[in-house]
């Protein structure tokens, strides 16, 4: 039976991934013109670091793969970015100013 912290790092490590995957797909279904708009780089470039963070933390995960876990990391740091940054701006020029969430 796995110990109890690495329990609670799975859970934490499978939010991440689907936290990643979440914001690939919000950014898939976005308007390229709104990322342009919103000055926070390109359609394209985030769904590349979207995607590739998620398969980074999928192969490796944070602990046990060394300077490569760095790739997960930033995969990590790539979905909170778009998730709490470009998102909210792109939803707020998209409606018109509304509060995004």
């Amino acid at each position: 039976m796995p110990t109890v912290p690495l329990i609670i790092y799975e859970v934490i490590r499978w939010a991440c991934v689907v936290g990643g995957v979440f914001a690939f797909i919000d950014a898939a279904t976005r308007r390229p013109d709104a990322f342009v708009a919103i000055d926070r780089q390109t359609k394209k470039f985030w769904l590349i670091a979207l995607g590739l963070g998620v398969v980074a933390q999928l192969i490796f995960p944070a602990i046990g793969f060394g300077l490569l876990s760095i790739l997960g990391l930033a995969g990590i740091v790539a979905a909170i970015v778009y998730l709490v940054d470009v998102r909210k701006k792109i939803i707020e020029i998209t409606r018109g100013g509304g509060s995004g969430w």
